[in-house]
């Protein structure tokens, strides 16, 4: 076997293997610690977490559930047909 012909030949497949080796160890080394990400974002994590159970408790889930609508329609269908461009009284504008 000739050993420098055959490195020769996967000479790509051995330089990003390296690479990619290199740059995941850099990865694993470098990013800081998950203690610290925590202590620089614990507020917006606290008022996020306030502020949503503000609206659970004050609204209330049952608003946001698809029953009672008004005019029967599922929710959302009026926005879908505003934006694909269906008018939704598309009979009443032809009489017109």
């Amino acid at each position: 076997m000739d050993v420098p012909r055959m490195l020769v030949q996967y000479r790509y497949h051995i330089t990003i293997a390296i690479a990619f080796s290199l740059s995941l160890s850099l990865l694993l080394y470098a990013p800081p610690r998950i203690m610290i990400i925590l202590a620089y974002f614990w507020p917006l994590i606290a008022s996020t977490t306030v502020f949503l159970a503000a609206i659970i408790a004050l609204g209330g889930v049952s608003k946001f559930s698809t029953e009672g609508h008004g005019h029967g329609e599922k929710a959302g269908e009026g926005l879908l047909d505003y934006v694909t461009g269906m008018p939704e009284h598309t009979e009443e504008a032809r009489n017109f």
